[in-house]
């Protein structure tokens, strides 16, 4: 997932269904008949605007700037009972993890979450009855039909929340893109500022007997992020996608690594509650730093989590964090 402008997880759009064709009221009339019955065909069903989810899209950034997404009208129907033609649906890809919400109310209407999914996001008008319909005992030759039924036309929000396995929870310089360059293929910028992450990256952590997870780093967050400092909580949402939270703490941090995993824990909490029910792992990174001594000290106030010291760059526990990890993916 690459940095910058190319990552987009946000996009508002106008949704214009198309509108169903009328019904013919024909009567039927040939060189033999000068007085047939009814048979007009139905109209088509207009065209609906829909999503379906794809494995090789990662981002929203194709419908930036597609603000307003139109179906086709059906056709109107036919004599000899010809329907009419269905109007083309708009079908648009999008990541799995996409959410789609009513942009007047916010109701949440649907999440994509599997590769091929496909879910209905403005639905179209039906097609009117052609006049074949109405004939009855009573009125042998109706001369009327049904019109079709007008399309919808909609502001909805696509929100996207990336599903990874592992999310990489942690402050600026935490060292979560450098374990993530690491342990997987993915390539994230890296430097000695904070905020060189500044949107989630995502890799495929190789594991034992060909197994694997997915990792997210998520931008960095800074004590009252929830309360929008720093990046703010534009990116907390990636979080509550993951099935497992790594938090990271380095072990040069001036506060103790209790604390910051407390404060790290406290902003999530605020944002949303229902994080605290995820499993949580820590990992004490830049660990390579630390004699015996130094590490036995520390070992004695870490939080009551599953924990380990590592070192991305010394590539020390790596190994044995996988295995903490999956176990925790599995439950």
């Amino acid at each position: 997932m690459s940095q910058g402008s190319n990552f987009v997880d946000y996009v508002k759009i106008c949704c214009r269904s198309g509108k169903g064709g009328a019904g013919s009221a024909h009567l039927h009339r040939d060189i033999l008949t000068s007085m047939g019955g009814p048979d007009g065909g139905d109209g088509g069903r207009g065209g609906h605007i829909i999503l379906k989810g794809s494995t090789q899209i990662w981002t929203l950034l194709h419908l930036k700037y597609r603000k307003h997404i139109i179906a086709e009208d059906g056709l109107a129907g036919g004599s000899s009972h010809k329907f009419g033609k269905q109007g083309k649906d708009e079908i648009l890809e999008v990541p799995l993890g996409t959410i789609a919400k009513d942009a007047e109310t916010g109701e949440v209407l649907f999440e994509i979450t599997k590769d091929g999914e496909t879910q209905i996001l403005t639905a179209a008008g039906r097609g009117g009855l052609g006049n074949a319909h109405f004939k009855n005992s009573v009125q042998q030759t109706p001369r009327f039909a049904q019109p079709g039924e007008p399309g919808q036309e909609v502001w909805n929000i696509l929100e996207l929340k990336v599903l990874a396995d592992v999310g990489l929870v942690g402050f600026p310089n935490a060292g979560k893109s450098t374990l993530l360059s690491v342990v997987s293929a993915a390539k994230p910028e890296i430097a000695d500022y904070p905020f060189t992450t500044i949107v989630p990256n995502l890799g495929i952590v190789s594991y034992r007997n060909n197994k694997s997870f997915v990792m997210a780093d998520i931008p960095g967050i800074i004590e009252g992020a929830s309360k929008g400092k720093g990046l703010g909580y534009r990116f907390l949402r990636h979080i509550e996608r993951n099935s497992v939270l790594l938090f990271m703490v380095p072990a040069d941090t001036n506060r103790s690594i209790k604390e910051e995993y407390q404060i790290l824990k406290q902003e999530l909490e605020t944002y949303n509650p229902e994080l605290m029910q995820k499993p949580h792992v820590l990992a004490i990174t830049k660990s390579d730093m630390l004699d015996e001594e130094l590490t036995a000290e520390m070992k004695l106030d870490l939080p009551n989590i599953p924990s380990i010291f590592i070192s991305s760059v010394a590539e020390k526990n790596l190994l044995e964090l996988k295995d903490m990890l999956w176990k925790a993916i599995e439950g």
